[in-house]
């Protein structure tokens, strides 16, 4: 076969198979816990393929209206209170380790050195006469 007849059947090889597509699971409502969650899958495909929107109505754009919503409790909306960081014991940073800080001396040191050695070394080259 010659090398334009090889590349043309991959082409077409190619091109006739595509992308592989890959199976999508069916999702219905009760794989959601909470209706947020759903109206996010929902909103990724406004075309609806779980018919996640299926409520008697009309289709309103709203899915699975039946699941609960996160942070409603019964009528009243659950507030949160306002973690306290580091001083509530929660997560974050409580300074540098003790190697950070002889680390960042060491590589700022380091630095000025190169930028000494660098001067010095452009002061001790002979300069070209043009």
């Amino acid at each position: 076969m010659r090398p334009g007849t090889t590349f043309a059947a991959a082409v077409t090889v190619v091109l006739a198979t595509g992308a592989p597509a890959y199976a999508q699971p069916d999702l219905d409502c009760r794989d959601f816990a909470f209706q947020e969650d759903a109206q996010a899958e929902f909103d990724r495909d406004r075309s609806d393929p779980h018919r996640l929107d299926e409520d008697a109505g009309p289709d309103d754009g709203i899915a699975c209206e039946a699941l609960p919503r996160r942070g409603v409790i019964g009528t009243a909306t659950a507030r949160s209170r306002p973690t306290r960081g580091v001083r509530g014991g929660v997560g974050g940073g409580t300074g540098p380790s003790d190697f950070e800080r002889p680390l960042g001396v060491a590589l700022a040191l380091g630095a000025l050195a190169l930028g000494a050695g660098h001067v010095v070394r452009r002061r001790r080259r002979p300069r070209r006469r043009t």
